[in-house]
Order: C-alpha cells, then structure tokens, then sequence
C-alpha cells in the first residue's frame, strides 16, 4: 500500500493499473470508497440501534412515527410507503414492534374497517432516547472533517444524488 493515507482500494487500482493501464480508475477509487463508508457507516449507525434491542427497520418504523407528529399515528400503507417497504415486510415490523409494546394497531376513527399504527409512551421515550443517541453517533462519525468539508460533502452528495436518481 506504499504511500501515506493509501487504503484498500489503492491495492485494487494499483492492480487494475498494472493489468490494464489503459483504463481510468479515478472514478472506481471514488466509488469505491464511498462503498467502503456505507457499509463501515451501516457498522457503526446499527451498533447504537442494537445497544437498545432495535433493528435498523424497527428504528426507521418508530422514527417514522415520531416525526408525523402528535398524535404519531399513521395509516400502515403511508408507513409502508414513507419506508420504501413492502406491505408484509412491514406486517413483519409492526408485528415485532407491537410485540415489544412500542407501537400499537388502533382502528381508524374516520373509517372503521382501516386501522393506524400508533406509538405507544413507552415507543417513544424509546425512540427519542435512541435518536438522541443516533445523531450524536453521526456526528461523531464526521467529526474528523471540517466544518468546511463537512458542507462540501453535503453539496457534493446532493449533486450525485440527484444526477443518479434522475437516470434511474
């Protein structure tokens, strides 16, 4: 690996550019990385959910909850869709959630045949300890740049995100 602050992926360019010079691996090394963040990133994000007995999902369900606002109740379909989720993956959450006593199915008062989700007190003195918990990771996790950097990245990401949703 040689050469200060040179990771993983150099070893793999520096493969790639003994086998095939001809190619650009500028691209690959940047992907590459950012690969490499996510799942570290997903590591570290998912220890400070199972330190409190969450799954990610679970977490995601409760936190949708909570931002809906009071009386953080939500129709399990709009659930389903705000967590890009199908319908039995989100049975599958719920099932688990409303067995810890996290959330609860009520019925809808505006139309009987349909329930909500709701967050239970103890669903959200839960929720809002691990959120707590959950941004200050993050911003530990970035704590190494500068504000500066911190902001090029965000501006950066935003660029690629929307350049690579737009071609999907």
């Amino acid at each position: 690996m040689g050469e200060p602050n040179s990771d993983p992926i150099d070893a793999i360019a520096n493969q790639w550019r003994r086998e095939r010079p001809d190619l650009d691996l500028e691209a690959m090394g940047i992907l590459g990385r950012l690969g490499r963040l996510m799942v570290r990133g997903e590591q570290l994000i998912n220890a400070v959910f199972a330190e409190h007995g969450l799954q990610r999902g679970e977490f995601d369900v409760l936190a949708a909850l909570r931002r809906s606002g009071d009386p953080y109740e939500l129709n399990p379909s709009v659930l389903a869709d705000t967590l890009m989720l199908s319908r039995a993956g989100m049975t599958g959450r719920l099932d688990r959630l409303e067995s810890a006593g996290l959330v609860r199915r009520v019925a809808d008062a505006g139309d009987r045949r349909a329930i909500r989700v709701a967050l239970t007190e103890p669903g959200r003195d839960l929720v809002d300890k691990v959120v707590t918990a959950h941004t200050e990771n993050e911003t530990a996790m970035l704590s190494v740049l500068s504000p500066a950097d911190r902001r090029d990245l965000d501006r950066i990401g935003r660029i690629l995100l929307g350049s690579w949703e737009s071609r999907l």
